[in-house]
């Protein structure tokens, strides 16, 4: 499928918190995490002041649908990315890898020194994906004190810690490593 990923626009705001409840429907299939495909999720005003004040890129395909987005702040010198849906619809076709590549590229080009989000370790489409995309699961002791308490909030909001990581995508490769980029999937 063609689709094109651009920076969001105030106007594609409204149409993200349907996308993410889309993706949430996975969470069905697990039945510890069945209630995240009826939680809430941040509505299309929070998505217009994250489209103004953080990085935010959509999937669109050539006939106008929004398939996806990526949502990601820097904190720290990182690009941490906060939130990447794509609709049921549009899933395994590629809208993900790319968006997280055009996140991967706008922290490349801030010359920041990398990528960190957290996601759920044993859910197919989570660590195993960003595994893939050349993130490197983070263990207690080289979490900084912000994962941490990304990750503590996360368990505050009823998110199981056992089955949450932290991971890291770093741009500041030894000039030894002959692999900076991330592994490309077909």
């Amino acid at each position: 499928m063609n689709f094109i990923v651009r920076r969001a626009q105030f106007s594609d705001a409204a149409a993200l918190p349907a996308i993410e409840r889309s993706a949430a429907e996975l969470f069905r299939d697990d039945p510890s995490l069945a209630w995240l495909a009826d939680a809430q999720v941040p509505d299309a005003e929070h998505h217009q002041r994250a489209i103004e004040t953080d990085d935010v890129w959509v999937a669109q395909s050539l006939d106008g649908a929004l398939m996806g987005f990526v949502s990601a702040i820097e904190i720290d010198n990182e690009l941490h990315i906060q939130e990447l849906s794509v609709s049921q619809y549009f899933q395994g076709r590629g809208a993900g890898r790319k968006l997280l590549l055009a996140a991967i590229e706008c922290a490349r080009g801030q010359k920041l020194q990398g990528l960190t989000l957290t996601t759920f370790r044993d859910v197919p489409w989570n660590e195993a994906f960003y595994q893939r995309m050349g993130f490197e699961t983070l263990g207690a002791a080289q979490l900084s004190p912000r994962l941490k308490a990304v990750l503590n909030n996360e368990l505050a909001n009823g998110l199981p810690s056992e089955r949450r990581c932290a991971m890291r995508f770093n741009l500041r490769r030894a000039p030894s490593d002959p692999h900076p980029a991330p592994a490309q999937t077909p």
